[in-house]
């Protein structure tokens, strides 16, 4: 049995190095490797002020991760992105934990995500809803969900 995975979480000025790269080998692993999809991992931004990383780390491993990007056009609104979960370690509640971590501090703000259409169900049970219609993005399938900001 191995221990209970401790959360961390990090504006990204207050990261370091060292944790940096291993949230990008994880998820470039997921990404990349796993999913076969190549695309543009360092968008910049990671290192934006706003930005926010969450993980979730056991035995001084990160198992899973998911980016927070404070977003200001025309008011104050968050997205969810590079949320993943090392392959083993699925299916043990690790990403709901990081979602209602990210949620809890957004509160009724608006968020988005640009979820991967297999994941719709997943992010609806986080209160998400389909706000457009499905596209591709770097050759896989996503849909724009939404969450609060409803006024």
């Amino acid at each position: 049995m191995t221990a209970t995975a401790s959360l961390h979480r990090s504006y990204a000025q207050d990261i370091d190095l060292s944790t940096l790269y291993k949230l990008f080998q994880l998820r470039i692993e997921v990404f990349v490797v796993e999913q076969s999809c190549p695309y543009a991992e360092l968008d910049g931004r990671d290192l934006d002020s706003d930005t926010r990383h969450l993980w979730l780390e056991e035995d001084g491993e990160i198992i899973s991760t998911l980016r927070l990007i404070e977003e200001h056009d025309g008011g104050k609104s968050f997205r969810i992105g590079r949320l993943c979960t090392e392959r083993s370690r699925r299916g043990q509640g690790h990403t709901s934990r990081l979602l209602q971590t990210a949620l809890a501090d957004v509160g009724s703000s608006l968020c988005k995500i640009h979820a991967q259409t297999y994941l719709v169900d997943m992010y609806a049970k986080h209160g998400f809803v389909v706000d457009g219609d499905e596209y591709l993005l770097d050759g896989v399938p996503h849909v724009p969900m939404k969450r609060g900001g409803y006024r």
